[in-house]
């Protein structure tokens, strides 16, 4: 099964529909899938729900997808440094469902057990539990979240083999494994694609049966928040 594509837009294609529900890894703007995200504006797909840690900024990320008018509903974590979803979210143009943020992993991460829902203690008595099922489990009261069961998942990784094993470097591990796990087809873009058989199997962080397509891609190293201290 050919899992190397030579671009984003090939590997995206047949794929995408309008009204689609996409997981995005990322956390702020590290390990963002950028190139598969500006396949996704090129191609002009609307009406798309997207679960994401946090929906990028202005120019980057999700953001991007924000400016077009692409997406309409994010469920997120943290929303953040993005004047446009500001905009959007305030005038009713964008939905939203907040969710705490190791939830929102451990939904992805249960869908893509094959776990419909899980109990959780996060959120209880809060507007987070707002119309769902409690229940108590030695004295304690928990809610029901349910698992994200995705159209497509879009991650991005640092090393990859060509049958689609994964290797994440630092924080871009946070979401992009959870991500890539809860989608009906994931497609991955890293920065190096090495001959199967060479990633020491210890290391591996995300087995190759969860990926289906794989493009080597530039990515852009930006910091999101500028510390400078003079010494």
């Amino acid at each position: 099964m050919k899992k190397v594509y030579g671009s984003a837009s090939e590997a995206m294609d047949g794929l995408l529909f309008d009204g689609m529900f996409i997981a995005a890894g990322g956390f702020g703007l590290c390990g963002l899938p950028e190139n598969l995200l500006n396949a996704i504006r090129t191609a002009g797909t609307k009406n798309l729900t997207f679960a994401s840690n946090n929906a990028g900024v202005d120019d980057f990320g999700i953001g991007i997808l924000l400016q077009t008018r692409q997406v309409k509903k994010m469920i997120a974590s943290y929303v953040g440094e993005n004047d446009t979803f500001m905009q959007q979210y305030l005038s009713g143009e964008l939905e939203l469902e907040f969710n705490p943020q190791g939830t929102l992993a451990e939904r992805m991460r249960s869908a893509g057990c094959g776990i419909p829902g899980f109990y959780t203690k996060t959120g209880v008595g809060t507007v987070i539990a707002d119309g769902k099922e409690h229940k108590d489990f030695n004295g304690e009261t928990y809610i029901l979240e349910t698992g994200l069961f995705a159209d497509l998942s879009i991650v991005k990784a640092w090393k990859a083999d060509e049958t689609g094993n994964l290797v994440f470097r630092k924080t871009a591990r946070n979401f992009n494994p959870a991500a890539a796990m809860c989608g009906k087809v994931c497609v991955a873009e890293v920065e190096e694609i090495v001959p199967t058989g060479s990633l020491d199997p210890d290391l591996i962080h995300l087995p190759g049966i969860y990926v289906h397509r794989l493009i080597q891609g530039e990515h852009e190293k930006r910091i999101e928040q500028r510390t400078l201290r003079v010494t």
